[in-house]
């Protein structure tokens, strides 16, 4: 067999870079945001979780996994002061645990990334779909709905970055206001008076605790996203953590409290059954009857724009670590193909695009038929591959944790050691916690019952990725030291 490495381990030209200093604190904050999609999580996260957890409790565990968050946030912002990279958990792993491993965690976060993205496109598709024949009676099919989308994000993808961050700004500000005006209403209405029962530790802390802290760390995802524009913000020493830190903590009180408020407005006795005859249609269904009608269809097209604002900023993550990989060589090279006139990463976008087209065709074909009628995009697109990305994405949050004290143990004079040893080994722990809770539940996420392929079929294709990049980089050791030297430097020399 030949040594030669093969095409895809020639680095781009070290000088490749994304437009500089084009976002601000704000700017990153409403991308991180529109990736977690406030709306989408309170009326469709909140209320599957009440639905499958039986658990009243909901409330309290985006608190808890808020304050888990908080301490990774505190190594993760330290780690971005020093390396400015557009694919973030990539380069931190490779600089914090090794090289082979870094690329192991690079192709697991592609993978994980990409599923999380595409599988948006269902929810999204059927959501406009029902939308549409609401409104005008038209039928439409999920998928020219799905496509719709596709070409609006695909768009967004290859313009300027600061673009995306106003028009998700925008949208995420409109969705902060629909979920106020229900968190408002839900108090005012409050059929068994406002009680803080879903806040009490006894409400979560019973049998189905590991389900529901499975179903709630996946409304966070995408707030980790800061430290991949760092390549493209104002103040690269600052911005990421900034930014990073106030995602959290905004989304983590705005879910818990948008929960209890539903609690609240349903009634606790109440809430758990009605989200199981309801579902997502809980929320649009109290505001309809409760505030104006109008509002309550201006509520659901909100819930679309919070779909597509999560799709946006999901495929400007993928799309910068396909840059990011393509630039040292771990992916082909062409993959650093940047817009000259946008500085955007034009390839990675244009290849993310791809793979969701060929993805939302694999399903509109494997639809056509089937026994799930209208919610086969809901329960096959979307809830496999958004949960199959929340696997890898903890997984790689937990990752990222060891990978900050490894860094930090050579350079223990930058920080004390609260921020680059003992937050970052508690959250690594706290984390891998949660991610045993979601193998364990997780033919239960995936709506699973009984025995199925599906429930290791869909782990395996984060982690067998993630093993094979760990083996490629151990070739490319002996093949070619001089791109693995660079591995997880992004052209940067410590």
């Amino acid at each position: 067999m030949s040594t030669q490495a093969p095409h895809s381990a020639t680095p781009a030209p070290a000088e490749a870079h994304l437009g500089r200093r084009r976002l601000g604190v704000p700017a990153v904050v409403f991308m991180i945001i529109a990736a977690s999609a406030p709306l989408t999580v309170v009326a469709g996260g909140v209320t599957s979780n009440f639905a499958v957890s039986g658990l009243v409790g909901i409330p309290l565990s985006f608190v808890v996994l808020g304050a888990v968050l908080i301490l990774f946030v505190v190594g993760y912002s330290a780690m971005s002061h020093h390396i400015h990279n557009a694919g973030a958990f990539y380069a931190y792993v490779a600089r914090g645990l090794g090289k082979p491993v870094g690329v192991g965690a690079a192709w697991v976060a592609i993978v994980s990334y990409n599923a999380m993205q595409i599988g948006i496109y269902g929810l999204f598709g059927f959501a406009l779909s029902s939308f549409i024949a609401a409104m005008t009676g038209a039928e439409l099919a999920w998928w020219l709905c799905a496509l719709m989308g596709w070409v609006v994000v695909g768009l967004f993808g290859i313009n300027k970055v600061d673009l995306s961050a106003k028009v998700l700004g925008v949208l995420v500000a409109l969705e902060f206001v629909v979920v106020a005006v229900y968190d408002v209403v839900a108090l005012r209405v409050a059929p068994e008076g406002v009680s803080g029962a879903a806040l009490e530790p006894q409400s979560l802390f019973v049998g189905g605790v590991g389900a529901a802290l499975a179903f709630s760390i996946a409304a966070f995802m995408g707030f980790e996203s800061g430290a991949i524009y760092n390549e493209e913000v104002k103040d690269p020493r600052r911005t990421a953590g900034r930014a990073t830190f106030i995602a959290v903590i905004v989304i983590s009180v705005f879910y818990a409290f948008s929960a209890w408020a539903m609690s609240v407005g349903t009634g606790p006795t109440q809430v758990v059954a009605a989200s199981r005859e309801m579902g997502p249609d809980l929320m649009f269904v109290f505001l309809s009857e409760h505030a104006a009608t109008v509002f309550s269809d201006f509520a659901q097209l909100m819930f679309i724009t919070s779909l597509l604002a999560a799709l946006i900023a999901f495929h400007q993550v993928v799309a910068r670590y396909f840059f990011s990989l393509g630039r040292e060589g771990v992916l082909p090279s062409y993959l650093a193909g940047i817009s000259p006139r946008t500085q955007a990463p034009a390839a990675g976008s244009l290849t993310q695009s791809a793979l969701a087209l060929v993805l939302i065709a694999v399903f509109a074909i494997a639809g056509t038929g089937h026994e799930y009628g209208p919610l086969f995009p809901v329960l096959t697109l979307f809830t496999w591959l958004t949960n199959m990305g929340a696997f890898g994405l903890v997984l790689l949050l937990a990752m990222t944790s060891l990978a900050v004290v490894g860094y930090f143990r050579r350079h223990r004079d930058l920080y004390s050691l609260w921020t680059r040893a003992i937050a970052p080994t508690v959250s690594a722990a706290l984390l891998m916690a949660v991610f045993a809770l979601i193998v364990i539940n997780f033919d239960v996420l995936i709506g699973l019952e009984g025995d199925s392929i599906l429930s290791w079929l869909l782990p395996a294709l984060v982690l067998i990725p993630g093993a094979a990049g760990t083996v490629w980089a151990w070739m490319l050791r002996s093949r070619r030291p001089d791109l693995y030297a660079g591995i997880g430097r992004g052209g940067e020399l410590e």
